[in-house]
C-alpha cells in the first residue's frame, strides 16, 4: 500500500472509532479512552474541507494540499485531493478505488479493513486492543472548549511516534501524525458538517472512459 493511502486510512480508522462498540459509557467519562470514544461515537457522517500540511523535521512545510473528505459509518470513506496533485481515494467497504487523473488511471482493489493501519482494533471495536497498543492521554486546557488526545504507540515497530486528535467545542478540529523520521502530517478540518445525509453512491466510483484500469489484490 502506498504511503499516501496508509496515512489516509489512519483518518478513516480513527474517525470510525466509537461505531458499533456496544460499549457502555460511564457517567463521568473517567478515562481518556472513554472520552475519545464518546466524541467520535457522535459522528455518523462527516463532511469537511481538509488542509493537509506535510512538515519536515526542521519545521519547513514540504507540501500543502486542499482536500474534500466525506465519511459515512461504518464503511464509506471519500478523500479527494484537489490541489496541488489531484487524486481520489474512495471505498464503500468492499472495493477501494484510487483514481489519479494526471496518470489517466484507476487502481481497483478489494478492500480489507482488517489489514489497514489501526483498523483491526478500531473498526472491529476492540477497545481493549487499542488501549493495549497505545497509551492514551487527554488534555483540556481551556474550560472544555479544546480537547486534545495523544496516542503514543507502545510498540517500537510502529512508524508513528505520536498521533494527536484535537476537538474544539466537541467538533473535530485537527489530527497530527508524528513519524519517527521527524516528518509530521497535519490535517486541519474546516467547514465541518456532522451527521447530515450522504448518498451511498458517493462512496462508489465509475471510471471515466479511455483511462487505464488496474485491478490489484490488496497489497501492503
Amino acid at each position: 500500500m502506498n504511503k499516501l493511502l496508509k496515512k489516509i486510512m489512519v483518518v478513516f480508522t480513527l474517525l470510525s472509532l466509537g461505531a458499533g462498540y456496544g460499549f457502555a459509557q460511564s457517567a463521568t467519562n473517567s478515562t481518556a479512552l472513554d472520552r475519545l470514544d464518546a466524541l467520535l461515537g457522535n459522528i455518523e457522517t462527516l463532511a469537511a474541507d481538509v488542509v493537509q500540511l506535510i512538515v519536515e523535521s526542521d519545521g519547513g512545510v514540504l507540501e500543502e494540499s486542499e482536500i474534500q473528505m466525506l465519511l459515512k459509518k461504518p464503511d464509506g470513506f471519500y478523500w479527494e485531493t484537489l490541489t496541488p496533485f489531484p487524486e481520489l481515494i474512495v471505498t464503500d467497504g468492499t472495493t477501494l478505488w484510487n483514481y489519479q487523473p494526471d496518470l489517466e488511471q484507476v487502481v481497483i482493489e478489494d478492500w480489507d479493513s482488517s489489514r489497514s493501519e489501526l483498523a483491526a482494533q478500531l473498526l472491529s471495536g476492540n477497545i481493549e486492543s487499542l488501549g493495549g497498543d497505545y497509551a492514551i492521554d487527554s488534555f483540556t486546557p481551556t474550560e472544555n472548549e479544546h480537547q486534545e488526545f495523544e496516542l503514543t504507540p507502545r510498540s517500537a515497530d510502529n512508524v508513528y511516534q505520536l498521533i494527536s486528535i484535537n476537538f474544539m467545542h466537541d467538533e473535530l478540529e485537527s489530527i497530527y501524525l508524528n513519524s519517527k523520521n521527524g516528518q509530521q502530517t497535519v490535517w486541519r478540518f474546516e467547514n465541518v458538517i456532522r451527521n447530515s445525509a450522504i448518498d451511498d453512491a458517493k462512496f462508489q466510483f465509475v471510471p471515466p472512459e479511455n483511462i487505464e484500469i488496474i485491478e490489484n489484490d490488496y497489497v501492503q
